[in-house]
Order: structure tokens, then C-alpha cells, then sequence
């Protein structure tokens, strides 16, 4: 088995985290040129839909290589949110009638956020975002608008949202630690619509950073 067995039984480990060191182990062995792309892209396909531990055992149960303390680094660089120290407790207020806009990149975002959309597109991309806080508002006063937030998967969001022949869509899942941010977004939308979701799937995060991987252990990309 090249799941790592040492400590509490396989069986009795949170099946998210057994899972995610089943991603880990065809990364490490992808990115070291073990298994071809068509390989990773089938297993880890199996490996994002497993239902059962004995799925996860399977995958990866002919690969030998073990994550290292550089993959290991890498991935916490590469998907741990980026914080800033500051003590910045401005607000920011975002005005849209008839009109759109857009926060995307490496944009300081603040404690609370303000929109007022009225016929307006506003959309909040908070993927390369650099946090200060671990608790971030954003206050919504939608009419006849249509508001897009975009998260990292490791960043967790609350929706507290009151529809008035409106909809509201939180299709992100809620997978940062204690210590992520915590985005809660609450407000009214009145014949609006609110899209909180991934700006990549799983599988695009993490085939993009398998590529990395490979590149920086030496291995060009297929």
C-alpha cells in the first residue's frame, strides 16, 4: 500500500485527508516522471470521484515515491492564502448602476466590502487576493444586478443572503482550516443574482500545480 499507514488506522482517518494524500502520492510520482499525463489525468479523475477508502488504496497502490519535504513546501506555497501583516481596518464601498466592476490579482482586500449594484455586474476574483484579516464582510445591496465572487479553495465563505425573487448560488466548498479567511457575505438581492464558486475546479488546481511540480524537479511539461 503507498498510502503512508504509520499512526491511527486508514479507516479511521477523516476521508478527505485520506484522500488528499492519494493526490499527493500521483503528483509526487507524476511530477518525477513515474506515471504519464494520460495516467495522472485517469487516476486522479478516480481519486476526485473515490467514494470509499479501498478506491484510494487502489489508485495509488503501485507507486513507491512518497512526498518530500520540497513538494511539501511547494504546496503550502502554492495553496496557502496570502497574508499581509497591517493593522488596515478601512472599509471599501463599491458603487455599480448601470455599469460593471471588477477586483481580480493581488489586490489588498479589506475588512468589510460594501456593493451596491443596481443594473450592474460586479465581480470579486479573490483567487491571488492578499488578506489581512481572517474574517472579511461583504454587505450586498443588489438590484436588478448580478454579483460574481471568485475564491481559492482554501479560503472558507458564508452565505447569509435574502433572495427577493432573486438567487443566490454558493457552490464553493468550505475546505480552509480554522486559520483560513472566512469571507461572509450577506445582504438582499432583488431580482439579482449572487455566483460564489471556484475560479478553478479541483482537478484544474491541481493538474496546473502537478505541472509545476514537474517542472521544478526538472521534468518538462508533456
Amino acid at each position: 500500500m503507498a498510502i503512508d499507514t504509520s499512526g491511527v488506522k486508514i479507516e479511521d482517518r477523516p476521508f478527505d485527508q485520506v484522500r488528499q494524500e492519494a493526490i499527493d502520492q500521483l503528483i509526487m510520482n507524476y511530477s518525477h516522471g513515474v506515471i504519464s499525463a494520460e495516467a495522472f489525468e485517469r487516476r486522479l479523475d478516480v481519486a476526485s470521484d473515490a467514494s470509499s477508502i479501498q478506491e484510494l488504496i487502489d489508485v495509488v497502490s503501485d507507486l513507491s515515491l512518497q512526498p518530500d519535504n520540497q513538494y511539501q513546501q511547494q504546496r503550502e506555497r502554492t495553496f496557502s492564502p496570502r497574508y499581509q501583516a497591517g493593522n488596515d481596518t478601512r472599509n471599501e464601498r463599491i458603487i455599480c448602476v448601470l455599469s460593471s466592476n471588477q477586483h481580480s490579482g493581488q489586490w489588498l482586500v479589506p475588512a468589510e466590502i460594501c456593493i451596491v449594484s443596481v443594473l450592474g455586474t460586479v465581480e470579486l476574483d479573490f483567487s491571488e487576493a492578499i488578506f489581512q484579516h481572517q474574517r472579511i464582510v461583504i454587505r450586498v445591496n443588489n438590484l436588478i444586478g448580478s454579483l460574481t465572487i471568485l475564491i481559492p479553495e482554501q479560503v472558507n465563505v458564508v452565505s447569509n443572503m435574502f433572495n427577493i425573487i432573486g438567487s443566490t448560488d454558493n457552490s464553493a466548498p468550505c475546505m480552509g482550516d480554522r486559520q483560513a479567511p472566512q469571507i461572509v457575505v450577506e445582504g438582499y438581492s432583488v431580482l439579482g443574482s449572487l455566483d460564489i464558486k471556484l475560479k478553478k475546479t479541483m482537478k484544474e488546481k491541481f493538474t496546473a500545480f502537478a505541472d509545476q511540480c514537474r517542472a521544478m524537479f526538472g521534468f518538462n511539461k508533456p
